[in-house]
């Protein structure tokens, strides 16, 4: 068994709330915003995307891994505010192992806490476990983003430990990373339906 995964394919992922499409270098334009007046979203990134020649280099590193069929990333559009809201993307794809990471995720002041991230996240599961025939998905953080961590568990995902200085920080020193997952398995019996329940709560 292998991933059911083409890195040409032009996949769209979307509900009543939210959209998610190819990421292309034409949503600069989109994006750029952020990268001027929110710095503080890459706090806790590894791969910034501040300022204009920050969100430039993302966007590039992002189209060029998708190109060697390792990372698939989206932009996301809230249809709530028709407006736009950040990124995200499966990186580390391994078709053999049927696995893939689902990260460098990140959204607006005003989308976080709106339930974007629910929807999205439940979109890119349902896609990863029942299209793309996923065994695993996992997700990373630094280990003190305790915001990022405790969304990653309200979706399901269960930590599995912690990566000690396992990669360099943006601005010197290095971070301690957490491992979380979710298994095709426990998806199927039960995780699913219970992100359902909070995206109509």
């Amino acid at each position: 068994m292998t991933l059911n995964f083409n890195p040409q394919a032009e996949y769209i992922l979307e509900n009543d709330r939210v959209l998610l499409r190819p990421l292309k270098e034409t949503d600069f334009e989109f994006l750029l915003p952020f990268a001027i007046n929110e710095p503080d979203t890459w706090k806790y990134s590894y791969l910034s995307a501040r300022g204009e020649d920050g969100m430039r280099a993302y966007i590039a590193d992002a189209l060029k891994n998708r190109a060697k069929g390792v990372e698939y990333p989206f932009i996301v559009f809230d249809k709530q505010t028709g407006e736009y809201a950040g990124s995200t993307r499966f990186y580390d794809i391994q078709p053999v192992y049927q696995t893939v990471q689902l990260g460098y995720t990140w959204y607006g002041e005003k989308f976080r806490g709106s339930g974007v991230n629910k929807h999205c996240k439940f979109l890119l599961l349902q896609f990863a476990f029942e299209t793309l025939d996923a065994e695993r998905v996992e997700f990373r953080a630094d280990a003190r983003n305790e915001r990022s961590i405790a969304a990653m568990k309200s979706i399901g995902c269960k930590p599995e430990g912690i990566l000690r200085s396992n990669m360099p920080l943006t601005d010197g020193g290095r971070r301690d990373s957490i491992v979380l997952s979710i298994l095709k398995n426990e998806w199927l019996g039960g995780a699913k339906e219970k992100l359902r329940a909070k995206l109509v709560g």
